[in-house]
């Protein structure tokens, strides 16, 4: 059976010993260079020693000479790199189809070599490794990664010991690895540290080194390349005739559009306008120069009889503007010869030069617009009637500036007071003043309860308020003011650290039967509540005390709880709710008294000093006058920034007021007017109030620089009552 093998599949000559020789020497060199590769390499080789020695064995039952050697040795060298890839040599020898096994039990019959005495080397670039018994090809077992083998190993429950030797030796390496790695030099540490900064490793490397063109053209006698012309390049192109078509058909049809050329005009105007459709065309804000009057019969040298002015027209000429006066007077020669000198020849060609060089032009667009469309259309004065015109009645009886004057709720009283230290109560109608005070100092402000069932009349003086029982009413009414004049126990001032706590004492005045509140500041403005049980009192030096509000019916006071931000002018209380207003010199601050007790809004008015502030009889809006002449209209709901600032009065304004039930509010001040406004609020609150001035009443003097001091309106009709520094309080009537 060997000797058909041999003769049948293998018919190869046995290799010289020079053969052998070479054969033992490369796999020796490849098996010391793969030894230190990795420690997959090193542990298949240590564990391949026992497997060769088996493979020696086999291969001299076969062979028995020492070709085999070099048989074993090449095998060894044909791709497979270490001792697991001659294992799986010899499992593949094992597993071939040609191969026949003795059914005989006693013993084993050894794999059969399919090969013969030829080196493997032969069979490395092959698809096959020798053949089999029927001369068919034996393919080469696909080969395995040393991962692959590792895990195969590693799932095989036989191996688990060879697994712990693995992972052993493995351990061992690294820490040999890292023994080598600690003994770097100094050279390869900075290597090491240029590479992870993305440098090059070589400090002398430069990156930026200049483009060295190592191709000479100009001595090159042939070119880069030698393949020849291609055929396109004397063909004609399709693409091109083509688009030469498609323009063709373009032209054609009128959709390409070629510009003509210029035509230049045979004749020019002599004296027209030089500047031609071109130059405009070109020149987008091109101005002609202005062109020079030409000369008429007035310029001839013999005009007509007619052209030529008299003496007397000569002589009206002078009294005219130097700018309506003629340029040039006609005058008749009887030849061009006596013709004398143009005077202003030069003076004329100058201008002319400037006109044409040096002179700039420039093109103005003019809006044609109506001056009337840019001014608000408002409504006639006649048709916002009725409002104060006229003065109607004087009340005289003042030796001193009025400062203050009040009108009571029926309209039929008014109250005043004056520098000369007397509160006066007058009839509207007649003028008859019915009642007089003598108080003994100058009096600030003077101010009527609201309520008609109350005719009491608050008076400040200096340190103090006075209550006033008027007389005015019936029997039932004087009763029950008189209950409410009357102080059983005075009240002393509690000076303790509580916020709320007054320093105003209540006190009886018999003189005047009424009640006095001694404040410890000047008391400078008075205001009542819209139920007239409540009325506030300003001292603008009372610093954190300067505002008080005291309570009628219980003689009770109390400062307010807020911390006042500049020096207070005057306050007032809201017509509707329980906010309360306070005019600083700068602003306006809304508190409320009874919610949140805190300040809700602050309106900037932008003004150097607030003289003064009325509020709206809805609450919504309020105005405010100032040392400036300004008064600046607010709607609080808008905005905290004025709706409307009117420049109206060039000197101070000393006091703003609304009317209760008309849509009127006025203004006085001390250039010895008042304005008269028409301020309509609309309910609808996408609709802005309507502001309109109506008129300016005077009548008043001045007096040591101050004109009228105050102004109201007549609680039920539109008039207005105005006191003034010269003593006197005038009514103005529709």
């Amino acid at each position: 059976m060997k000797t058909k093998l041999d003769n049948a599949t293998l018919k190869a000559e046995e290799p010289t010993e020079e053969q052998q020789q070479q054969q033992k020497q490369k796999p020796e060199q490849e098996l010391a260079s793969d030894s230190d590769s990795s420690y997959e390499v090193s542990f298949s080789g240590d564990d391949s020693s026992e497997d060769a020695g088996s493979s020696k064995e086999s291969d001299s039952v076969v062979s028995g000479s020492s070709g085999n050697e070099g048989f074993s040795n090449e095998s060894n060298s044909d791709g497979l790199e270490s001792g697991d890839d001659e294992d799986d040599q010899s499992e593949s020898f094992e597993s071939h189809e040609g191969v026949e096994e003795s059914d005989s039990s006693e013993d084993e019959v050894a794999p059969r070599n399919t090969v013969g005495y030829v080196p493997l080397i032969w069979y490395k670039d092959e698809p096959h490794i020798g053949y089999d018994l029927k001369g068919k090809k034996i393919k080469k077992k696909d080969k395995e990664d040393a991962l692959g083998s590792f895990l195969s190993r590693v799932d095989d429950s036989k191996n688990w010991m060879t697994f712990v030797v693995v992972l052993w030796r493995c351990a061992r390496s690294m820490m040999s690895t890292m023994m080598r790695r600690c003994s770097w030099r100094k050279t390869e540490i900075k290597l090491v540290r240029r590479l992870l900064k993305g440098k090059a490793p070589h400090a002398d490397f430069d990156p930026y080194a200049p483009y060295v063109d190592w191709f000479k053209y100009e001595d090159a006698k042939h070119p880069l390349s030698n393949a020849p012309e291609p055929k396109r390049r004397f063909i004609p192109s399709k693409w091109e005739s083509k688009k030469v078509v498609e323009y063709i058909r373009a032209i054609r049809k009128g959709w390409i559009k070629f510009d003509k050329p210029k035509e230049e005009p045979r004749f020019s105007l002599l004296w027209g306008d030089d500047s031609g459709s071109a130059e405009k065309a070109n020149h987008l804000s091109y101005i002609p120069a202005p062109k020079p009057k030409l000369p008429g019969h007035e310029e001839s040298y013999n005009p007509s009889p007619e052209y030529i002015p008299t003496q007397e027209e000569i002589n009206s000429y002078q009294l005219l503007h130097e700018e309506d006066r003629p340029k040039f007077i006609p005058k008749s020669f009887t030849s061009l010869r006596s013709i004398p000198a143009y005077e202003n020849a030069f003076k004329d060609c100058f201008e002319r030069c400037l006109d044409l060089y040096l002179c700039p032009r420039v093109r103005k667009k003019r809006l044609n617009i109506d001056p009337e469309s840019l001014l608000p259309k408002l409504p006639s004065r006649k048709d916002l009637k009725p409002y104060p015109v006229t003065c109607y009645i004087e009340y005289r009886g003042h030796k001193d500036a009025v400062t203050s004057v009040s009108t009571e709720a029926s309209g039929q009283w008014i109250a005043s007071g004056s520098s000369d230290g007397t509160v006066r109560i007058w009839e509207v109608e007649t003028g008859r003043c019915i009642r007089n005070w003598e108080v003994g100092e100058a009096v600030q402000r003077v101010a009527w309860n609201p309520s008609p069932e109350l005719p009491i009349l608050a008076v400040s003086l200096g340190h103090d308020v006075l209550l006033l029982n008027t007389g005015l009413g019936d029997e039932e009414q004087q009763n029950k003011i008189k209950d409410l004049l009357h102080i059983e126990t005075p009240t002393a001032p509690r000076d303790s650290g509580d916020m709320m706590t007054s320093v105003v004492s209540w006190l009886q005045d018999d003189k005047y039967e009424g009640i006095r509140l001694r404040h410890f500041k000047t008391v400078s403005s008075v205001e009542w509540h819209r139920k007239g049980d409540y009325f506030s009192t300003v001292m603008p030096a009372g610093e954190s005390r300067a505002i008080h509000i005291h309570r009628l019916s219980e003689k009770f006071s109390q400062r307010l709880p807020f911390k006042l931000h500049g020096l207070p002018v005057s306050s007032t209380f809201h017509p509707t709710r329980s906010h309360f207003f306070i005019a600083t010199k700068k602003n306006i601050r809304v508190y409320d008294l009874l919610g949140e007790r805190k300040l809700i809004k602050k309106l900037e008015t932008g003004f150097r000093e607030v003289s003064s502030i009325a509020i709206h009889p809805a609450g919504d809006n309020l105005i405010v006058g100032s040392k400036e002449g300004k008064m600046c209209w607010f709607d609080t709901d808008l905005s905290s920034t004025p709706y409307r600032v009117l420049r109206c009065h060039p000197k101070d304004i000393t006091n703003v007021a609304f009317h209760r039930s008309y849509p009127l509010f006025a203004s006085c001040s001390d250039d010895c007017t008042a304005y008269v406004f028409h301020g309509m609020v609309y309910s609808d609150l996408n609709q802005n109030p309507l502001i309109v001035p109506l008129e300016i009443l005077r009548g008043h003097t001045s007096s040591n620089g101050r004109g009228v001091l105050d102004c109201k309106f007549h609680p039920r009709q539109p008039w207005l009552f105005t006191a003034g520094a010269d003593s006197v309080i005038r009514l103005f009537c529709h």
